[in-house]
């Protein structure tokens, strides 16, 4: 069983995220990580994928080293614009013969550099309808308990479409987010508009407060004045600031899992020890 849609059936699922490294030196420490993990026995995990696919053949390389080499179901990021439907195929064409079964399906950033071309593709659903032609894969898409960057504010019209693009995709991961409240909203409010597909908390330990502040607001996810001020009491104490975050984490985690979420996916940042320690708290 390595589709993620059916491991979701069967759950709650516990997976990680990482990203593709850039140097040797990252590569070895990733395998650390990946290796330090496996005893938790992981659902799946995922690998990101750069804007504009300017980490295409590193994606494509970890997700199928960890997949065929360390045993652990993969799911290869895949965005679409600044891609043309000819570099979109011949890329998921690889993933198949490999034996990669999952993909979560994004947009992308709009690139910057007016050089480079936009592609054919626009949405996440348009991205959906390639991946379905290509071959029999588990696609999942992104959801922002918190709005999307791009929705305008707008609630209704983002619920809407998140809505509908769950109706093509088999499942959801979310931005990462900090108390349990939006996350629950979001679900009731899909489930308002008849949409039951399994949606995944995404999960951030916070273990530099500056870090992920920064993340939150590129996210979009609001960073609580409270959960802030809790932070700043130990800022100039890293040991500290690491402890609450992974304590901030835990208690999230069990919120959530206490409201029957199908289960837990961890942004770990290519590092291990905060994940670890988050399972242990719990007793998973």
């Amino acid at each position: 069983m390595t589709k993620i849609s059916e491991l979701l059936a069967a759950g709650p699922t516990y997976s990680f995220e990482f990203f593709p490294p850039k140097t040797d030196e990252a590569a070895r420490e990733l395998e650390k990580t990946v290796s330090e993990l496996q005893p938790l026995s992981p659902s799946f995990v995922s690998v990101t994928y750069g804007a504009g696919g300017s980490t295409r053949e590193r994606t494509r390389d970890v997700v199928t080293h960890i997949q065929q080499d360390a045993g652990i179901t993969a799911m290869a990021h895949l965005t679409c614009i600044a891609h043309t439907r000819e570099q979109l195929v011949s890329l998921l064409e690889q993933y198949q013969a490999a034996g990669i079964e999952n993909i979560l399906a994004l947009a992308g950033d709009p690139p910057t550099d007016p050089s480079i071309d936009p592609g054919e593709l626009r949405y996440a659903s348009e991205l959906i309808d390639v991946i379905r032609r290509v071959g029999d894969f588990a696609i999942g898409v992104a959801a922002h308990p918190e709005l999307h960057p791009r929705s305008g504010g707008d609630r209704n019209a983002d619920r809407d479409h998140l809505a509908a693009k769950l109706d093509q995709a088999d499942f959801a991961i979310t931005q990462f987010f900090f108390e349990a409240d939006p996350y629950l909203q979001m679900i009731d409010e899909l489930t308002e508009r008849g949409c039951d597909k399994p949606v995944l908390p995404g999960i951030m330990p916070v273990t530099n407060a500056g870090q992920v502040k920064r993340f939150a607001e590129l996210a979009g996810a609001e960073f609580p004045p409270s959960l802030a001020a809790r932070f700043a009491e130990v800022a100039d104490d890293p040991t500290a600031v690491r402890a609450l975050g992974v304590a901030v984490a835990t208690d999230l985690c069990g919120e959530l899992l206490e409201h029957g979420v199908p289960g837990l996916h961890f942004y770990t940042l290519n590092r291990s020890t905060a994940s670890r320690e988050i399972y242990a708290n719990l007793g998973l």
